[in-house]
């Protein structure tokens, strides 16, 4: 990463000009490890996949029926033709066939040559007469009629599966269909997970006055483990700056990333950035972003620093949208978009937008005058973690937007689709 090209001063940073940032600075720091396919769901393929051979690579048929010579059928009506033969998958017929005949066909069976034409056998009617049998085909065929072309699916050399993409089951399906057993990929990025503040108890532990249990961590290192990473709970710290440096170093000396909520911002116990600023460089702080302005992204030794706010929807939201992108990138997934592809709906609600950030309501998908439509939450304040828990996903609207009334579309991002 470079400082410079990341140096902001004090102004709010565009959420897709971190983006872009982040595209053009962040380089992948994960090693690379051949996997059986069956263990590939979810990796980040390191290696274009060229597929050493075309599909299909014959001819064959589509559906279970009869084929013919296209020369041979009426264009007017049915055509009565002897069956001459009989093919199944994975059994080509080794001897000629006569001309002017028709043969019993099944799906995925390779056509004999010059037969290009293939009937459903639900549009065929089968005669018995004198020992043959025969077949009336329905009229209108057209010539390769449920006929599988060589390459219809991808020609030989083909890059089938491009590098530095995380891998889906539908993935791992076309590796196998090119014949691959395994596949080069990268190693999960090992993420360590801190999280900060004096207020704050660990889950199990008994409450005193002016403490709170402590959610972010945990949320956090699901998030992230969700998302194939190798996550590390590196802990609580308490406001303090000697120990936040402490910490950090230790962490910059086993972890590739590293993930903290709170003290990012600019309060008199927010220790964090100026630990980091002091152990390393900060690249990026805030984000024209809500909730989540404070978030920081630097570099702590040969560890990358991800610095998230510290209430717990803005923790967890600008993880799903801004952190995403950098640690997705840090693990090698470099043709993955920042964001994946929202849903467009129309709009449930009124809004105005009276601000220079990119807003991220937490919704949900509802029933409005008998369409779907996104809703938002009752309320929006980045404190209120039931938002995320009763919603099902993020409402995006960029800043500057006018107002927004019932029906206009607007982009909305399951929460499934930013955890993965």
């Amino acid at each position: 990463m470079n400082n410079d090209c990341f140096a902001v001063e004090n102004r709010l940073m565009a959420l897709d000009e971190a983006f872009a940032l982040i595209a053009a600075q962040v380089q992948p720091v994960t090693a690379t490890e051949v996997v059986p396919l069956r263990r590939c769901v979810g990796r980040i393929l390191a290696e274009d996949v060229i597929s050493p051979i075309a599909q299909p690579s014959f001819r064959n048929a589509a559906m279970d029926g009869f084929a013919a010579h296209h020369k041979d059928l009426d264009a007017g009506g049915p055509t009565r033709l002897p069956v001459v033969g009989r093919v199944a998958a994975g059994h080509p017929h080794a001897a000629s066939l006569p001309q002017g005949g028709a043969i019993e066909i099944f799906t995925g069976a390779p056509l004999p040559e010059e037969f290009d034409t293939v009937a459903m056998i639900e549009d065929c009617r089968v005669e018995e007469a004198a020992g043959q049998r025969w077949v009336v085909l329905p009229p209108g065929l057209k010539a390769g009629n449920y006929v599988r072309p060589i390459g219809e699916d991808f020609g030989q050399g083909s890059v089938v599966l491009a590098a530095g993409r995380r891998l889906r089951p539908q993935d791992v399906a076309m590796a196998a269909a090119v014949g691959r057993a395994s596949l080069l990929v990268r190693q999960p990025l090992k993420v360590g997970v801190i999280s900060t503040g004096d207020e704050v108890v660990e889950p199990g532990n008994r409450l005193a006055e002016g403490q709170i249990y402590g959610s972010n961590r945990y949320g956090q290192m699901a998030l992230l483990e969700a998302m194939g990473f190798a996550v590390t709970d590196l802990g609580h710290l308490p406001d303090d700056f000697s120990a936040t440096v402490t910490a950090l170093a230790e962490a910059a000396r086993s972890q590739q990333a590293i993930v903290t909520s709170g003290g990012v911002s600019v309060g008199g116990e927010d220790h964090v950035k100026a630990a980091v600023e002091t152990l390393g460089r900060l690249h990026l702080w805030r984000l024209a972003l809500k909730p989540g302005k404070p978030v920081a992204l630097g570099q702590i030794g040969d560890a990358a620093f991800l610095g998230l706010p510290g209430y717990p929807v803005s923790a967890m939201v600008t993880l799903m949208v801004a952190g995403r992108a950098a640690l997705f990138r840090l693990a090698g997934a470099t043709a993955e978009p920042p964001l994946p592809q929202p849903a467009i709906v129309p709009a449930g609600f009124t809004a105005k937008q009276n601000h220079k950030r990119r807003q991220f309501l937490r919704g949900s998908l509802q029933s409005v005058d008998g369409r779907q439509a996104a809703v938002p939450f009752a309320t929006q304040q980045s404190s209120v973690l039931s938002s995320l828990v009763q919603t099902t996903g993020l409402i995006d609207l960029g800043p500057d937007l006018p107002e927004i009334r019932p029906g206009d579309p607007v982009p909305f991002y399951p929460y499934e689709s930013l955890m993965r």
